[in-house]
C-alpha cells in the first residue's frame, strides 16, 4: 500500500524546457515545505481533506463509483492575462492554441502521440475530460473567456495575482498567464489545498509555456497539461511528498525510495526525468514512462488509464467543489454546454503606431460562434473598407484614425468601433534643433504633430491650462482618478538633428504620489526614426519621480512643485527622423505634468552653470581613478552619477553639501569596462555633464 502525499502552494512546478541544466528541479517544493512549517494549521486541514479525497478515489477506482468511461467531463476555463504591456500579453489565438494542446493531450491526439514508447501505448488513455473556454461571466453576461489586467504582479507570478481577479473556482478553472510564474514555467494548487485555501485555487503559467505559437512552442506547451493534471489531483510521476516529515524527493534524485510513487498503479515507480531519454530506466524497470504528462522530460504528452481514473475520481468528489464544474447547470451558466452564438465584436492588430506609408494587419477576435460576414471601415486607410476576415491596410497621411468592425452570423449583426486606434507618424522632420515645445499653440495633441498612444482603457495624455511651468499650458495625465495600472505614451513630432555635435534634452515635470507605497514610473526614450530602436534616456520611479510630498487630493502643481530633468542625446541619434517618447506607467499615484521640452546644446544646464564653474575631469581618457574638479561661488548641495552611452546608471554618489571655492572629487572608475561615459553633476533641478573615456 503506497503512502499518501499532498501538496500546497507552488508545487506542481515544471522546469524550463530549454537550458534545463541551469534550473533547479522542484524549487517550489522547498517553498511549500517552509510554508507548511510556518503554518501547521494549514497542513492539518490539508491532511484531513486529502484523506477524504484519497478514500473517495480508492472507492471510485475500485469500480464502486461512476464508471470512468460513461461520460466526458467538461471543465469551463477562464484566462486571466496579467501583463505589464509586454510580450506576456499574449494573443487570443495563443491562449486558444494552448487550450487546444491541453485537450489533445487529454484526449490522446497530441501531435507527438505516435512517438509514444510501445511499452506504454496500451495504457495510453483518452481521459474523457475536455476543457472549454467560458463564454459567460459569473453574472451570466456574454464574455470572451479572456480577461486582461495590467499589474506589476505579472513579474512575480505567485498567488498574489489571484487577488487581482478570481472567478468562482467551483464554476471555472482560473488560469493566470504571467511574465514569470514565480520563477517557474507554471504552478497549480491541489484539490485538498484548494479546499483549504479556495482563494488560491487555479493555475499560473508563464506566457511562454502556453500553446505552440506566439511566445511559446510545441516543446514548452506541455506545461499546461501538466498543471491541469495537478489541478485534478495527479502527483508528479515519481511521487515523494511525505506529510508527517515534510519530506519530498526532487526529480531525478538517485537516492529516491522507489517504494514511494504517485499513488497510480499503472505508472511504474521512477526517480523522474529531466530530459527526454526514451530508454531511461530506474527503480528496476525495463523502461520508465518518461513521456508521462506528470514527468519533467518535456516530451511528457500522455496520461495512463490509472491517472484517468484518479482525475475522474477527483471530478466526482466534493473536495474543492470539483464535482460542480461539469454539472449541466454549471455548463449552462458558464456558456459551454452548447456551441455559443455570436455575442461580441472585437479585433486586434499587429501594431498601432506606424510611419506614413506603412501597413497594419488586423485580426478579427469576435466571439463566439461562426461569423459569416465582415464589414470593416478604416478612416484614413487604403482600402477604406473591407469584407475580409483579417485585412491589411496601409496609411499614407500622418494622423490618428478610427477603425470599425461589424460582424454577422446571418441572423444578428454586432458592431464595435475604436477611436484614434491607428497612429500614423511623419517619416521625416519639418523642424530642427534647437527645438522647444511648451504646448502653447496646440489645440489638440493628436493634430499638432504630437500623438498620444493609450495602451490601457483609462485616460491618457491631454493638454491642460490648469497648470504650467512656463506659459499657460502643459500636458498631463489624470492619474488621480484612475483605478488601473495604466500605461500611456506621448510621442513627439520628428526633429531634424542632422549636423548636431552635442545635444541635451531637458523638460519640466511635476508629480505627486498619493502615499509612499506608489511606484509610478516615467520613462523617456529617444529613437533615430519612427521605426528605429528606442533608447531609454531617463527612468524615474516612485520617490525619484515625485516633485513634492504625497497628496491625497487631486494634484495641481504650484510654481515650486516643478523640477527639471535632463539627459544627454548620444550622437547615434543625430538623424533627420529623431523623436522622443514619454511613457508613464501608473501605480496608484497622483497626476503627472510635463512642460517646456528643450533640445539644445545647453538644454537644462544654463542655470546651474552660474553656480558651478570650471567643471573638468582628468585624466581623460582614464584607466584607473579619475577626478572631477569644479569651483563654487557659494555653498551648494550637489549629487553625481555616471551613465553609459545608453543612459544606464553605473555609479551614483549621494547628495552632499559642498563649501564655496575649489572642489575635487575622486571617481572610482577602475572597475568599469572601456568605453564612453557621461558624468552628470546635479543640484536636484539642473545638471552639468562631461564626457569621460575609460581606456584599457
Amino acid at each position: 500500500m503506497n503512502k499518501f502525499y499532498y501538496t500546497l502552494l507552488l508545487i506542481g512546478t515544471i522546469r524550463t524546457a530549454q537550458a534545463q541544466n541551469d534550473l533547479k528541479p522542484c524549487g517550489a517544493d522547498e517553498l511549500r515545505i517552509a510554508t507548511l512549517k510556518q503554518h501547521p494549521e494549514i497542513a492539518k486541514a490539508v491532511i484531513t481533506r486529502d484523506a477524504q479525497l484519497e478514500a473517495h478515489t480508492a472507492t471510485y477506482v475500485a469500480g464502486q463509483g461512476k464508471s470512468p468511461s460513461t461520460a466526458t467531463y467538461i471543465i469551463p476555463v477562464v484566462f486571466h492575462v496579467i501583463h505589464n504591456y509586454g510580450s506576456e500579453n499574449i494573443s487570443d489565438a495563443q491562449l486558444k492554441d494552448g487550450l487546444d494542446i491541453v485537450n489533445k493531450t487529454f484526449n490522446k491526439t497530441h501531435p507527438n502521440t505516435a512517438s509514444i514508447v510501445p511499452a506504454f501505448q496500451g495504457i495510453h488513455a483518452d481521459c474523457d475530460i475536455e476543457f472549454r473556454l467560458a463564454t459567460k461571466d459569473p453574472n451570466g453576461n456574454c464574455h470572451s473567456g479572456i480577461n486582461r489586467i495590467a499589474s506589476p504582479l505579472t513579474s512575480s507570478g505567485d498567488h498574489r495575482v489571484k487577488s487581482l481577479i478570481h472567478w468562482p473556482p467551483t464554476k471555472y478553472l482560473n488560469v493566470y498567464v504571467v511574465t514569470n510564474a514565480a520563477g517557474l514555467a507554471g504552478h497549480a494548487v491541489w484539490p485538498s489545498d484548494a479546499d483549504t485555501m479556495p482563494s488560491w485555487d487555479g493555475i499560473v503559467l508563464s506566457h511562454n509555456y502556453v500553446g505552440t505559437i506566439g511566445t511559446s512552442n510545441l516543446t514548452q506547451s506541455v506545461a499546461f497539461a501538466h498543471e491541469c493534471g495537478h489541478f485534478l489531483n495527479l502527483h508528479h510521476i515519481w511521487g515523494g511528498n511525505n506529510v508527517p516529515n515534510f519530506y519530498y524527493y526532487p526529480c531525478a534524485d538517485p537516492n529516491k525510495d522507489c517504494n514511494i510513487d504517485d499513488l497510480v498503479a499503472d505508472t511504474p515507480p521512477t526517480i523522474g526525468w529531466q530530459s527526454c531519454n526514451l530508454t531511461g530506466a530506474s527503480c528496476g524497470n525495463t523502461v520508465d514512462n518518461v513521456q508521462n504528462a506528470m514527468d519533467y522530460s518535456y516530451c511528457n504528452i500522455m496520461f495512463t488509464q490509472g491517472q484517468k481514473a484518479r482525475m475522474q475520481a477527483c471530478l466526482t468528489s466534493t473536495v474543492a467543489g470539483r464535482n460542480n464544474l461539469w454539472q449541466t447547470s454549471n455548463l449552462m451558466a458558464t456558456g459551454v454546454y452548447t456551441t455559443a452564438t455570436l455575442c461580441g465584436a472585437n479585433f486586434s492588430s499587429d501594431k498601432k503606431v506606424i510611419c506614413a506609408g506603412s501597413s497594419v494587419a488586423f485580426t478579427n477576435t469576435s466571439y463566439h460562434g461562426a461569423v459569416s460576414s465582415y464589414s470593416w471601415k478604416f478612416q484614413g486607410g487604403s482600402p477604406a473598407t473591407s469584407a475580409a476576415a483579417n485585412p491589411t491596410v496601409s496609411y499614407a497621411t500622418p494622423g490618428t484614425y478610427s477603425v470599425e468592425l461589424s460582424v454577422s452570423d446571418g441572423s444578428s449583426t454586432i458592431t464595435t468601433a475604436k477611436q484614434q486606434y491607428v497612429i500614423v507618424q511623419a517619416s521625416t522632420a519639418t523642424v530642427a534643433y534647437p527645438f522647444t515645445e511648451g504646448f502653447e499653440t496646440m489645440a489638440d495633441l493628436n493634430s499638432g504633430g504630437w500623438f498620444t498612444n493609450n495602451l490601457d482603457t483609462s485616460g491618457t495624455w491631454q493638454l491642460t491650462a490648469a497648470a504650467a511651468s512656463g506659459g499657460s499650458k502643459s500636458v498631463m495625465i489624470n492619474n488621480f482618478s484612475s483605478t488601473l495600472n495604466g500605461k500611456d505614451e506621448l510621442l513627439s513630432k520628428p526633429v531634424n538633428l542632422s549636423g548636431a555635435t552635442s545635444l541635451n534634452l531637458s523638460f519640466k515635470y511635476a508629480f505627486a504620489r498619493k502615499d509612499t507605497s506608489n511606484r509610478d514610473q516615467l520613462q523617456v526614450f529617444c529613437t533615430q526614426s519612427c521605426t528605429g530602436t528606442n533608447l531609454q534616456r531617463l527612468n524615474l520611479v516612485g520617490a525619484a519621480l515625485e516633485t513634492t510630498a504625497p497628496k491625497s487630493v487631486y494634484f495641481q502643481p504650484t510654481a515650486s512643485e516643478w523640477k527639471t530633468a535632463s539627459a544627454i542625446i548620444p550622437s547615434v541619434l543625430f538623424t533627420n527622423g529623431f523623436r522622443m517618447k514619454f511613457v508613464f506607467t501608473g501605480n496608484g499615484g497622483n497626476n503627472i505634468y510635463i512642460d517646456d521640452i528643450n533640445l539644445a546644446i545647453d538644454a537644462g544646464i544654463r542655470d546651474i552653470s552660474e553656480d558651478v564653474q570650471l567643471l573638468n575631469v582628468f585624466p581623460n581618457p582614464s584607466s584607473g581613478i579619475s577626478y572631477l574638479s569644479f569651483s563654487l561661488e557659494k555653498p551648494k548641495t550637489l549629487s553625481l552619477k555616471l551613465t553609459d552611452v545608453l543612459g544606464k546608471e553605473v555609479m551614483i554618489l549621494k547628495p552632499e553639501l559642498y563649501a564655496s571655492g575649489e572642489q575635487r572629487l575622486a571617481l572610482p572608475t577602475a572597475g568599469l569596462q572601456s568605453g564612453i561615459y557621461f558624468i552628470l553633476l546635479s543640484d536636484g533641478l539642473r545638471q552639468l555633464s562631461r564626457q569621460l573615456i575609460i581606456s584599457e
